[in-house]
């Protein structure tokens, strides 16, 4: 779910919007409270400190735990000291100061990433449930629908079987409800057979996906025992491998997954130290560069997957990123 502030009578919808959401998500009464708090400081700090801004909303499960997840995302001026700004008192915009900390207070998780003339990132998290035992891999993902659409024709899911993290991220043909239908498609003829050799994997969802108008699909697989990343995709979508090295693009063949899939075919790409996985729709534009971004590789995923949202999304699609760091 994404709501953009631009106006002072935005701020109630954001928090009716959110509350739904989390409600719906199952979060029990006196945390829809404070989280309805959260999105009021939220947005009232994406009018006062940047004049407008969006706030997303999702469900997350990953290494940490599992639970609601916000992301506000402004184009302003940015922080000069993160640390600074998390004090009571402290402001820049003539007010009382206490938002960030009242934030950080309610919260399970807080992480802002902000850089002057970059704008801001504020992840906000509320927990639901534990970190499981059986994920041990920080995960981070922005989704927004076509302009106008209430359902993204875009879908993404995650398995952590075995000693294998492997992700998907499908992009439904076109946009609206067959194309969210074909997202969702792949995505569980992806969680049906998760434990396949890439490969066959892949060939799982291309053959799910025949009813469908099909989709464009990636699958990217972390093998950290062997220090390799087995990447398949079918159609446009963009994977990138980010490690100390130099980052990695990763290669898809042409094609629609569930139409015409002439060659799906495996790629491996070597890595040393902890990997950072990369998967967008074309609903972003492939010419960003992280280089211009100092020290969001090193930010929470969910950071990395807003920001590129932020300043890459295309006007007329429906985009998506999805983010994976291994946390062993």
């Amino acid at each position: 779910m994404i709501t953009t502030v631009a106006d002072a009578s935005q701020v109630a919808q954001a928090r009716r919007l959110v509350g739904d959401f989390a409600r719906i998500a199952g979060i029990p009464a006196p945390r829809l409270a404070q989280i309805a708090i959260v999105v009021t400081e939220l947005a009232t700090n994406l009018l006062k400190h940047a004049g407008s801004g969006q706030i997303l909303a999702s469900q997350y499960a990953d290494g940490t735990g599992s639970g609601v997840e916000l992301l506000a995302l402004d184009r302003g001026n940015g922080m000069i000291d993160v640390g600074r700004c998390m004090d009571d008192g402290y402001s820049t915009a003539g007010s009382p100061g206490n938002g960030l900390g009242a934030i950080e207070r309610l919260a399970d998780d807080l992480q802002i990433y902000s850089r002057p003339g970059l704008g801001s990132a504020i992840m906000v998290r509320f927990r639901q449930h534990a970190a499981s035992k059986v994920r041990s891999t920080l995960l981070g993902s922005a989704v927004a629908p076509y302009p106008g659409e209430t359902l993204c024709g875009d879908g993404w899911a995650f398995d952590e079987t075995g000693p294998f993290r492997t992700m998907i991220l499908a992009d439904g043909a076109g946009h609206g409800p067959e194309a969210a239908r074909a997202a969702q498609v792949a995505v569980q003829a992806f969680e049906a057979n998760a434990g396949e050799p890439c490969e066959e994997l892949m060939a799982c969802v291309h053959r799910a996906l025949m009813p469908t108008r099909g989709a464009a699909v990636a699958i990217a697989r972390i093998d950290m025992a062997a220090g390799v990343i087995r990447y398949v995709g079918v159609g446009n979508i963009s994977g990138l491998l980010v490690t100390d090295a130099p980052a990695r693009h990763m290669v898809s063949h042409n094609g629609t997954a569930g139409h015409v899939a002439p060659r799906i075919r495996e790629f491996s790409y070597e890595f040393t130290g902890t990997p950072m996985v990369i998967l967008h729709s074309d609903g972003l534009t492939s010419r960003w560069d992280l280089g211009a971004y100092p020290g969001l590789g090193l930010q929470h995923p969910t950071l990395v997957a807003g920001v590129l949202l932020r300043d890459h999304r295309r006007a007329r699609d429906d985009a998506s990123v999805t983010v994976a760091r291994p946390l062993l």
